[in-house]
């Protein structure tokens, strides 16, 4: 009896010890990965921070050609205007990006009302293979069977299933 004992003594310490070592093993992923992502948005905020520079630029320097022909004023308030305009057609370009409703969440790794990214979501390993656009195989799926060289039955008729 008291030789079962050592035994699990034995088992209980090699589970805590290979418990611990997992841990470490994870921990030290996470930092890896961690210091990996946080030097990409340290590259993330450098570059919109230069791009907005340039964009700054940009505006300056348009202004300062409509200063030849109009007054200060008018080409501030031009400049202000196209900004504006500016603006307004990005924000409606991120909102229609982002397909509110129409895209499945993010992490599911479907996609929902769009095509498929060209990588996993995991940003690792071979990128999903490409959907056809229908079925292979499916009669009326817009490829023509064998042997009847036509279009296939009308999209817009109601579909029935065989029972």
């Amino acid at each position: 009896m008291n030789r079962l004992d050592h035994l699990e003594h034995l088992d209980k310490d090699l589970v805590d010890e290979l418990a611990q070592v997992a841990r470490e093993a994870v921990r030290d992923e996470l930092r890896e990965q961690t210091r990996k992502q946080r030097r990409t948005a340290a590259l993330y905020a450098a570059s919109g921070a230069v791009g907005l520079y340039a964009g700054a630029a940009l505006a300056l320097a348009l202004g300062l050609v409509l200063v030849l022909g109009l007054p200060g004023w008018a080409a501030a308030l031009i400049m202000a205007a196209v900004l504006g305009v500016a603006a307004y057609l990005l924000r409606g370009a991120a909102r229609s990006g982002s397909g509110h409703g129409t895209m499945a969440s993010p992490g599911d790794g479907a996609a929902i009302g769009g095509t498929a990214p060209s990588a996993p979501p995991s940003g690792r390993g071979m990128p999903y293979p490409p959907t056809p656009p229908t079925a292979p195989g499916v009669p009326g799926a817009g490829v023509p069977e064998p042997g009847t060289g036509g279009p296939g039955p009308d999209p817009e008729a109601p579909h029935h299933r065989a029972r």
